[in-house]
């Protein structure tokens, strides 16, 4: 596992992230780029959802006090340097001269606000409320410096306020959700300064001189939102725009062939995976073969989950429905995370050994089952769930995909309206992504925000509690990988495949290169070829 402990004692200078992550305009280079992202962020409020789109679109307006680089290593944002000087209390040191886009100056009360406002912020379907829940409080302790008093030893606090966008008491105080989108109180500290907003149709920027990490490549930015794939190429090519990302599958080839395109890919730290209901003594969309209710839940039996998993042939996924554009998973963690466990075989696919398992678990005839999920949340993800759906026929699980727009999909499942649903989720940590998917959801301990399926296993929360306090790495690496087993046994989650992220550019226009383990566009990451 990365030593966290090790990186938060050593002070990191901030001018590693100036050079590294922030490009200097040419000086006869375009002055506006036109980008087409395949989902739009459904509120600019940067404590509102936490979820890929949304935090793409967040940081080009808004900072954050430590950022992760492309190979999920912390770098500093905000923050210049960092010191653990005690299990329980953290000194950062502030960028001198930060100032917000309407010239306001960041100081460090406004790092003990935007903490204190995250639990504040109503009917956020995914809550940044994990990332705080070890703090006990922030107290300025000069101009530019200022104390995190932990409740318990985090050896994540780092990476946890990398994701906490920062904002101003002066200006955000009881500002709402609205107010962010009218653009009233969309004004950050990053590179790009709101100039617009229509909800899922287009965002656009402006370049902000004063960022303290370098004067962007862009005058102007407009990001339009287009979810079909077919329509961002061809406007590609009829040069309506400059970079798109979620190419699909299919085109990658094609693009990357083509003399005047410039394309960039990445092995994303992205799990794509099936959460079942193991919770529910009856769950929605399960009937028997007559189309009656079957009165149980058989999500709920392991050997049922087992049969499934054992029916979904990943490499087919991922090489013929995706081209090659993924990564085969053998457990949750992605293969950025280096606490993931070590030397395991690919999951196997076997459908005499789920037909049996289904008929030891008390079905030999099957049932019927609905598996629901995104359109336009990753590329190929409609095919996807189609192809899963065919191998679970297969074995006598007679499945139907259904998938949905983003907003109605994940708003249905925060609902529990599902009993099997696809989705993703990103992280350089496996504590981090069981912390976040399957860890039991305690209110007062901020766990599971995303365990929309509300999974508990005990054999996982143990290790994995231990593991979120553990300051020892060695210690800490023993119960995360214990966690991660344990989760894996009880196949909690069905993990499928790591997703591949692709963008195409007009070469005389842009370079891409992706900045982040994760994925997201980011206009920063978008250089001028001139």
């Amino acid at each position: 596992m990365t030593d966290l402990t090790a990186i938060g004692r050593r002070t990191l200078l901030g001018g590693l992230v100036a050079a590294a992550a922030i490009p200097a305009r040419a000086a006869n280079g375009p002055r506006h780029l036109t980008l087409a992202a395949i989902a739009a962020p459904t509120a600019l409020d940067p404590h509102f959802y936490n979820s890929p789109t949304n935090n793409q679109a967040l940081r080009q307006i808004y900072d954050t006090l430590t950022v992760e680089d492309v190979h999920g290593q912390l770098q500093p944002g905000l923050a210049t340097s960092w010191r653990n000087v005690s299990p329980l209390v953290w000194e950062f040191d502030l960028r001198s001269g930060v100032r917000f886009h309407d010239g306001t100056p960041l100081v460090p009360d406004d790092v003990a606000f935007s903490v204190a406002r995250v639990p504040q912020v109503p009917n956020s379907a995914g809550p940044f409320l994990s990332f705080i829940n070890s703090i006990e409080r922030v107290e300025a302790t000069g101009d530019t410096s200022l104390r995190v008093v932990t409740n318990r030893p985090n050896p994540f606090l780092l990476r946890d306020l990398g994701s906490i966008f920062i904002l101003s008491r002066r200006l955000h105080e009881n500002g709402a959700t609205a107010d962010f989108n009218t653009g009233r109180l969309a004004v950050g500290t990053g590179p790009y300064r709101y100039t617009g907003f229509t909800l899922g149709e287009r965002l656009e920027l402006a370049g902000n001189d004063a960022y303290w990490g370098g004067r962007p490549d862009w005058d102007t930015v407009s990001i339009r939102y287009v979810s079909n794939g077919g329509a961002r190429i061809a406007g590609l090519l009829a040069g309506d725009f400059d970079l798109v990302d979620g190419i699909p599958a299919q085109d990658v080839a094609r693009l990357s062939a083509q003399p005047n395109l410039s394309v960039a890919g990445l092995n994303s730290a992205h799990s794509a995976y099936l959460f079942p209901d193991t919770d529910r003594d009856e769950a929605p969309f399960v009937t028997d073969r007559a189309g009656r209710p079957l009165g149980r839940n058989p999500l709920k039996d392991v050997r049922v989950r087992q049969a499934l998993s054992l029916a979904i042939h990943r490499a087919g996924l991922v090489d013929r429905l995706l081209q090659g554009q993924g990564q085969v998973a053998d457990q949750f963690a992605p293969l950025a995370a280096p606490d993931r466990l070590p030397g395991l075989p690919p999951l196997p696919t076997d459908l005499a050994r789920a037909r049996a398992l289904l008929s030891e678990a008390g079905y030999p005839n099957g049932f019927n089952l609905t598996i629901h999920g995104p359109s336009g949340y990753f590329n190929g993800d409609a095919a996807v769930l189609a192809g899963i759906a065919q191998g679970f026929t297969r074995i006598g699980v007679q499945t139907t995909a259904e998938t949905l727009p983003l907003s109605v999909f994940f708003t249905r499942a925060t609902r529990r309206e599902f009993a099997l649903f696809l989705s993703t989720y990103g992280s350089t940590s496996g504590v981090d992504l069981l912390r976040q998917i399957v860890a039991t959801r305690r209110t007062e301990e901020r766990t599971g925000a995303f365990n929309r399926q509300h999974y508990a296993n005990p054999d996982v929360d143990v290790p994995l509690t231990g593991a979120l306090r553990e300051m020892d790495d060695d210690r800490r690496l023993a119960l995360s990988r214990q966690a991660q087993q344990a989760l894996l046994n009880d196949l909690g989650v069905l993990p499928l495949f790591y997703v591949r992220y692709n963008w195409a550019g007009r070469r005389d226009k842009v370079r891409y290169e992706p900045g982040n383990a994760y994925g997201h566009t980011n206009v920063n990451y978008a250089r001028s070829a001139a």
